[in-house]
This record gives structure tokens, C-alpha cells and sequence, in this order.
């Protein structure tokens, strides 16, 4: 019975351990207006980043696009730079996606003409 606990709690620490350094919630910066609260969580053998929390100038709000991916199957490609999707809700469109990791600072851009033409955010890591 020992042995098996012992077990659980080798998985669980080396569960943790495996975590993606992405893995969290970030917060968006204002983009028409309002902001939001990305969870980044694995999707798959992926991340991918769901709108969870929505704010504008009155405060935090329940926006339609709560519970959508905004990040959409992120992979690493070492150096803590990720390609993948992403989905800009105020116009609709779905983008090629990159990602730049820096501490707590998220690099996220959204790219056309095959990744030559980007717009660029600086998301902040809330937790």
C-alpha cells in the first residue's frame, strides 16, 4: 500500500514538472476597448488559450466570447517560441499565430501573407 502512494506522488510531482512554461492566465492588453483573461492550458499535444475573464472600462463583464480559444494549437519550437493560431474576436478571423515567451511577458502576434505581416500584443502573466 506504501509503494502505491509512493507512486501517486511521483506522478503528481513529475505531472508538475512536465508543465508547459506557457501554461497559466494572461492578461490580454485592450483591444477595442476591453481586455480579457487568457487561461493557457494544454489542448491535445498542444496549448491552446481560452477567454475566461472579460473586462472593459466599467469593469470586469460577461462578454459572448467567454469560453472561445483565442489560442489555438500552440506548439513549442524550442527557446520559448510557439507557433500555432490565434482568433482576433472584433473582426472574426483567424490568424497564424506566433508566440515569444520572456518571463512573465508573452509576445503573442497574428500574421498574414504566410507570417510576413504581423500585429503584435504584450500579454502580462496573472498567475
Amino acid at each position: 500500500m506504501k509503494i502505491f502512494r509512493i507512486a501517486a506522488v511521483l506522478s503528481m510531482i513529475a505531472g508538475a514538472a512536465a508543465a508547459d512554461p506557457i501554461e497559466g492566465v494572461w492578461k490580454t492588453e485592450t483591444d477595442d476597448g476591453s481586455y480579457a483573461y487568457v487561461t493557457m492550458a494544454p489542448c491535445g499535444a498542444k496549448l491552446c488559450g481560452v477567454i475566461t475573464r472579460t473586462f472593459n472600462a466599467q469593469g470586469e463583464y460577461n462578454s459572448s466570447n467567454k469560453g472561445k480559444k483565442l489560442v489555438i494549437d500552440m506548439a513549442p519550437s524550442g527557446g520559448g517560441k510557439y507557433a500555432g493560431n490565434v482568433w482576433r474576436p472584433s473582426n472574426n478571423k483567424i490568424y497564424i499565430g506566433k508566440m515569444d515567451l520572456n518571463g512573465n511577458s508573452l509576445k503573442l502576434r497574428g500574421c498574414v501573407a504566410g507570417g510576413l505581416i504581423c500585429s503584435a500584443q504584450t500579454w502580462s502573466r496573472v498567475q
